[in-house]
């Protein structure tokens, strides 16, 4: 961790420094996506999102051209990845069935009553109750983006819940779950049902 904080008021989240960014999301979890153009603002679930690269950290991210968030992404070259826990189901379930195109007057963060705070260097909101986020600058694959759905992305900050994500007595960062059960990360199998990240188990040498 970094000797930053942000969101003062919850004094557990953590700047996570970018060369351990991966970590956040080298077990698979499920993602909410946060975007903001020109003073629009949505968010949607993915779970096709996986560490690339360490130094710049990268990520790829599966996105439907058809998405009204994929729309503000392309405008605005940035978005951010929110990782949520089990204590957010509901809001994943909600936010990755619907769309926020057709919405009229409002959002999904005020249709379902979400809070969020400023990103350091992005101008997408992070959701507030997410136990990760990562800010995220697009680096252009027209071929990939068009013919796959797959962007590649820069990963320029990060941050962490500390009471899961932070260095154990190994001096190895990772996530440690023991404890709060209502922060494990969850993992979408198919039509609305999940996994939840299990027990830490170590491999014998």
């Amino acid at each position: 961790m970094g000797d930053m904080r942000i969101n003062r008021a919850n004094a557990e989240i953590g700047e996570v420094t970018l060369a351990q960014a991966y970590r956040l999301l080298n077990h698979g979890p499920t993602v909410i996506v946060s975007s903001y153009h020109n003073g629009k603002q949505n968010l949607m679930a993915a779970a096709w999102v996986t560490p690339l690269d360490f130094a710049p950290p990268k990520i790829t991210i599966v996105i439907d051209k058809n998405t009204y968030t994929r729309e503000l992404i392309e405008a605005s070259g940035a978005f951010a990845i929110n990782v949520p826990c089990v204590a957010q189901l509901d809001t994943v379930r909600k936010v990755g069935t619907s769309s926020g195109r057709n919405l009229n007057d409002t959002d999904k963060y005020r249709l379902y009553g979400l809070q969020t705070f400023l990103a350091k260097t992005i101008d997408a909101p992070l959701l507030k109750g997410c136990v990760a986020w990562l800010e995220c600058r697009v680096i252009p694959e027209p071929h990939c983006q068009d013919t796959h759905d797959l962007f590649v992305a820069e990963v320029v900050a990060a941050y962490a819940d500390e009471r899961v994500f932070s260095k154990n007595e190994n001096g190895q960062f990772g996530w440690h779950f023991e404890g709060y059960p209502g922060l494990r990360t969850i993992h979408h199998v198919a039509s609305g049902t999940f996994f939840v990240t299990g027990e830490p188990v170590s491999a014998t040498l």
